[in-house]
């Protein structure tokens, strides 16, 4: 199949502004046309209660128990900060469990508050750090042990159960989800976590490669960071931006430590203790869940998104950290064409304007999740998932392999060249030795065309030429590909650069460019589709015809080329190596498209401004903020180029 295009608006997701898509997926909504969604209340029956941790702390759990008693049921349980709402034994979600088809196939569903959010007791600590040993104490608790507390009460007082307890969850319960798996109850038979969270620093949400996740973060503590002094069903008030243009407004709210002094004014705790921890200390590092995945017992299935803009690095490091520690463990990783929680649709086939070809969530849902989990927590079906599970982009195929990245891959460089050029041949000798642009943070390079308040997810995909238009990004771009070329797994970027400064910020992205004269540009162009008026706040169809669809970006703070917990100034003017991973790819660029890759020094507001001078981002002034003289080298002893994992055809 090829990528086919159609005329659609977007739709923005917001949760608590730009990250609203883990609450969408907490209770979503469906539209099945060919099967009628469960009726909820007159399938289930509804029961709440508190259930004590070995400290006497109680948490709150929602059950919803099938009304046919007549045989036994698996648990399967959702742990969330988001809420277990709605709240009331006679008030019923709208639909339970992971799909609808998990909805009809029989299990016990339940939620529960996590410690400290809405009707569960004590005390909320985000990505809670995981406890080294098991706990022997009824002082010591964590997100394990909480979950095992909590499942042994299930088991005893929720019936008819089988005796066997699975757990999912989408972003902060697909961490929820993971953290399970830690010593985990023996009745905890499957795990799937998704879209999990593994480390805030290094990848996932707030942090990229030790750059702040500006837009991100605020948007989601402004709102969700606010206190809860005790248990209650009310949400904290959205916060108010007062525009609708968050370029605008992060630009006039100026240095990071604006924030707290214009608007969260000391209530919002976790932003104050991020800023009190500019580099990977003990702060984050003990938030890290990969380095307690080990001996890991429950059967494992790990979904992500290659379009997911908050947790991609999540899933592919935990599959990886299982992997190595847990070789034992039956694990599944599971990616598709996904934005965040996207395979929690009922309906997914197109990112933006981007049509995948099929309905993949659907094809999730029935043909991977329900089969996983019937298979170990009802003995139903057979044990046939393959390792990995991976949708390819460029072809719209799914793949099957036995690990990620594939085995039979081989390593390929591609080159930046003088003239804008970008091949797999290293630059020649008494060619233009850098190309060089001006930095300026009043001015910085946007993420996105679209003029809007949330992130959204399309910019995931989004035509470049917008940004290769600008003076201060570099684009390089490769002849006409003779042959389809598929590339796998990170892509490794080897930057030889320079500042006039002495940090910089350095985002890399790799493009698809369509053919002037791709005839997958036919359908967008029937009727003159694109050039139809729109109403304000959509996104119009992009003009097909060399098309640059984003595939993969991401950035690289200086300051830690070297070392996340000792952050180093770069020196003016030197060359200086800076290398750095771009998360997992699964992408077939076809034949007759080029590859461009572009290279700048903002992508605002998504990340926050570098001020080019090496100081504490966190509490920076206006008068720390300069212009800068980026170079970006490309000669034989300087070459920088992309390490690219390329699978033969």
């Amino acid at each position: 199949m090829t990528f086919s295009f159609t005329r659609r608006p977007l739709k923005a997701f917001r949760l608590l502004g730009c990250l609203c898509s883990i609450f969408c997926f907490a209770a979503p909504t469906w539209a099945q046309q060919d099967i009628p969604p469960v009726d909820v209340k007159a399938t289930y029956q509804k029961t709440e209660a508190q259930v004590p941790m070995r400290d006497g702390v109680k948490l709150f759990v929602s059950i919803y128990v099938p009304r046919d008693t007549s045989k036994r049921y698996p648990i399967l349980m959702q742990r969330t900060p988001y809420s277990a709402a709605p709240y009331g034994p006679d008030a019923y979600r709208n639909s339970v469990g992971p799909s609808q088809t998990l909805a009809r196939e029989g299990y016990i569903f339940v939620y529960c508050d996590v410690r400290g959010r809405w009707m569960s007791e004590g005390e909320f600590n985000n990505m809670r750090p995981m406890l080294n040993q098991a706990s022997q104490s009824p002082q010591q608790i964590g997100e394990a042990t909480d979950t095992y507390d909590t499942i042994e009460w299930l088991l005893k007082n929720v019936q008819p159960n089988n005796g066997r307890v699975g757990i999912w969850g989408i972003s902060y319960p697909g961490f929820y989800a993971a953290a399970a798996t830690v010593r985990a109850h023996p009745a905890l038979k499957a795990a799937s976590p998704q879209a999990p969270i593994a480390d805030w620093f290094v990848g996932d949400d707030m942090h990229h490669n030790g750059a702040f996740y500006l837009l991100d973060d605020f948007t989601f503590f402004s709102t969700f960071g606010r206190p809860r002094p005790k248990p209650t069903t009310q949400g904290p008030p959205r916060f108010d931006f007062g525009v609708k243009d968050a370029y605008r407004f992060f630009l006039e709210m100026g240095p990071l430590a604006n924030a707290d002094k214009k608007y969260l004014k000391g209530d919002v705790a976790f932003w104050s203790e991020q800023i009190q921890h500019p580099n990977y200390d003990e702060f984050w590092k003990s938030r890290n869940l990969l380095p307690h995945l080990e001996n890991v017992t429950p059967a494992v299935m790990i979904v992500g998104g290659l379009f997911d803009a908050e947790d991609w690095y999540g899933p592919t490091h935990i599959y990886q950290q299982i992997k190595r520690a847990s070789p034992a463990t039956h694990q599944s990783f599971v990616f598709g064409p996904w934005c965040h929680g996207c395979w929690a649709r009922s309906e997914y086939s197109s990112l933006g304007d981007i049509s995948f070809g099929s309905n993949s969530s659907k094809f999730f849902q029935e043909q991977i999740e329900a089969r996983f989990f019937d298979y170990y927590l009802k003995d139903e079906g057979s044990n046939d998932l393959p390792s990995i599970y991976a949708f390819r982009t460029g072809l719209n195929d799914w793949k099957k392999y036995d690990q990620w990245p594939p085995a039979n891959t081989q390593t390929r460089r591609l080159f930046l060249q003088p003239g804008g050029k970008l091949g797999f041949t290293a630059p020649a000798a008494g060619g233009q030795q850098y190309d060089e642009f001006v930095s300026d943070p009043a001015h910085p390079v946007p993420y996105t065309n679209r003029v809007a308040l949330g992130r959204g997810v399309t910019y995931m995909t989004e035509d470049q030429r917008f940004a290769a238009r600008r003076p201060d990004v570099l684009a390089y771009t490769s002849d006409v590909l003779k042959e389809d070329l598929t590339i796998v797994g990170p892509i490794k970027a080897n930057l030889f650069v320079s500042t006039s400064g002495t940090d910089a910020d350095w985002i890399v992205k790799v493009i698809d460019i369509f053919p002037d004269d791709t005839p997958e540009a036919a359908p967008a162009a029937q009727g003159n589709a694109r050039f139809q008026p729109m109403p304000l706040g959509t996104w119009p169809a992009p003009p097909l015809a060399g098309y640059e669809m984003l595939v993969r970006g991401d950035v690289m703070r200086s300051r830690f080329r070297k070392s996340y917990e000792r952050p180093e100034a770069m020196s003016p003017n030197q060359v200086t190596p800076v290398s750095y991973t771009l998360w997992d790819v699964h992408h077939t660029f076809r034949k007759g498209h080029r590859i461009m890759v572009q290279v700048q020094s903002s992508w605002f507001p998504l990340v926050d401004m570098n001020p080019q001078k090496f100081v504490d981002i966190y509490t920076a002034k206006e008068s720390d903020f300069q212009k800068a003289i980026h170079r970006v080298y490309h000669t034989p002893k300087d070459a920088t180029n992309l390490e690219l994992m390329v699978l033969p055809e």
